[in-house]
């Protein structure tokens, strides 16, 4: 009989791991809210949109089922420190592999475990990200690129997480693809109208797998073919460019091969890189 580690890795549907995830919650008691959702959505956007070389299906599941043992106000109740640890641990009894399990403990740094997996830079900053553009008791949400301000300058100062620089990237081009309905809204303020709409974490992941997730991969699609368009229209330009100095070498050099040279190669070289005007030779 297969453990519950093979059930969901083997399950390739992002939308099924997660309810998964979410029944697995109601049985066992492990913690998974709607923030979980939106930060394995975040997740899978990252790595599909920055074409990163990781094993995508692994990195969600660990993305779903790290703060397995976090608890609300985990600061006040003292776990803030242990429960990602604790959830490894819990998580190894469940047939995940020790490298797996390593994976989720890192979403943090508490455990201090070196070295760390590649997979847990990518943990890390989604979920830093996340948690800061959701609105806490204590203070208001931070739109996207304050959050990007704060992430860096703040939460992940001391660290060396190798993902920070593409991430940043990833979030401010995020900024410029738009989901178009009775208003213009870009990609992550949406998720995160739909996470603070909708009532419940199953409502959420319904709502996000049957209809945003194909309109934000639309949207995404047709950012990279507008992208796609103006590369090639620059590179065209480069080439019209090239194709004309070409030319113009070939009429200095016919022209050098008659009885008279119009002018030096020396002027020539000038005229071509447009640095001065030229003078005809007596």
């Amino acid at each position: 009989m297969e453990d519950f580690a093979t059930y969901i890795l083997e399950e390739k549907s992002l939308a099924q791991k997660m309810l998964i995830t979410y029944y697995l919650s109601k049985k066992t008691g492990i913690f998974f809210d709607k923030a979980i959702v939106l930060k394995t959505e975040i997740a899978s956007l990252f790595i599909d949109y920055m074409k990163i070389n990781v094993d995508e299906n692994l990195v969600v599941t660990a993305m779903l089922l790290c703060n397995c043992k976090k608890v609300e106000n985990a600061q006040k109740m003292g776990k803030l420190e242990t429960f990602a640890k604790e959830g490894a641990e819990y998580l190894e009894t469940l047939g995940f592999s020790k490298r797996f399990c390593k994976i989720c403990e890192e979403v943090n740094r508490y455990s201090k475990s070196i070295p760390r997996e590649k997979e847990s830079d990518i943990i890390e900053v989604v979920d830093q990200f996340t948690g800061l553009i959701l609105n806490r008791i204590e203070r208001e949400a931070f739109d996207p690129i304050e959050a990007l301000v704060v992430l860096r300058e703040r939460n992940l100062k001391y660290t060396d997480n190798k993902y920070l620089d593409l991430f940043e990237v990833f979030i401010k081009e995020l900024e410029n693809i738009t989901i178009k309905e009775a208003i213009t809204v870009p990609v992550i303020k949406k998720l995160v109208h739909l996470h603070n709409k909708e009532a419940n974490v199953k409502t959420f992941i319904a709502t996000l797998s049957n209809t945003y997730a194909e309109k934000i991969k639309a949207a995404i699609d047709e950012n990279l073919k507008i992208n796609t368009r103006q590369v090639l229209s620059q590179e065209e330009t480069g080439k019209e460019q090239e194709s004309n100095v070409e030319k113009m070498k070939a009429l200095a050099a016919t022209t050098k091969r008659k009885s008279r040279a119009l002018f030096s190669d020396d002027t020539a070289q000038k005229i071509l890189n447009h640095s001065t005007n030229y003078k005809l030779e007596d």
